[in-house]
């Protein structure tokens, strides 16, 4: 099972529906590099008890590209066909705004291979939301949440 069609399917859960959102530790408590930040948050799921994600970006805005990489980690709860994890890198970008918040922040995440490209809204420091490719937020956005590690 492919996590765009997961996470396409929580975003449209996440619009008609509603479920919570919460930090999770550390894997391991391994320690995050000062370029890097980790995220992690538990999205909703329509056919298991949620998607653990763990978002983990180096290097920082003004890196060159290729420097500016990702792991994104993909972890099905509870799911009746028990698929295994799915494992995304590649590289980031900063996209300046939204339709609605010109000045915020908006990271483009492109994995390497089958090129998929996911959204996620910088809130603060700690909190990154994922947005849709329009780069607009959904209903009850707060599930969609990863809280910085």
């Amino acid at each position: 099972m492919q996590i765009r069609t997961l996470l396409a399917g929580s975003a449209l859960l996440a619009l008609l529906a509603g479920c919570a959102a919460g930090p999770g530790g550390g894997p391991g408590g391994a320690a995050v590099e000062p370029d890097e930040e980790r995220y992690q948050g538990t999205l909703p799921c329509r056919n298991c008890d949620g998607i653990d994600l763990d978002v983990l970006m180096r290097g920082d805005e003004q890196a060159a590209a290729a420097e500016r990489t990702f792991e994104l980690n993909a972890s099905y709860r509870g799911h009746p066909q028990s698929p295994p994890d799915e494992t995304y890198a590649g590289n980031w970008e900063v996209l300046a705004g939204t339709a609605s918040e010109p000045d915020a922040t908006v990271y483009e995440l492109t994995s390497d291979g089958e090129g998929q490209i996911y959204y996620f809204l910088r809130l603060d420091p700690q909190t990154l939301e994922l947005i849709d490719p329009e780069r607009r937020r959904f209903q009850n956005s707060e599930m969609l949440q990863l809280k910085r590690q």
